[in-house]
């Protein structure tokens, strides 16, 4: 048993090739317009989820979705995932309001992500 619980997938990220069409696609398909849309970055907040569309895969350089599993404690969690086997791709940081974001690579080579709001 881990010390740390996790809250759920409540972020999924999406790299998209045209951000336009994509963000038409997610409109439709989600019925509410982006919460928050920049050229870089559009995102929508629909039934307690956050889906954020990132053009040619974001500073990431994703290629496939991003689920992120929210955490209360991101480093108590990172030590958890890493002592079990996972290996830490990007490290904790702050990606602004008080957020915490951090990826891990499963044994199998599965790319999770943790998310800490303050």
């Amino acid at each position: 048993m881990t010390s740390s619980s996790t809250q759920g997938i409540k972020t999924v990220l999406h790299p998209v090739s045209d951000l336009a069409q994509a963000k038409a696609v997610y409109t439709a398909l989600l019925g509410v317009a982006p919460q928050t849309d920049t050229p870089h970055y559009v995102g929508f907040d629909v039934a307690g989820q956050h889906i954020g569309l990132l053009p040619n895969g974001g500073p990431q350089g994703l290629t496939t979705p991003l689920a992120h599993w929210h955490v209360a404690d991101i480093e108590a969690k990172l030590a958890e995932v890493t002592a079990a086997g996972a290996t830490v791709k990007e490290p904790s940081h702050d990606v602004g309001g008080g957020r915490l974001v951090a990826t891990v690579i499963d044994p199998d080579g599965n790319l999770l992500g943790l998310v800490q709001d303050r």
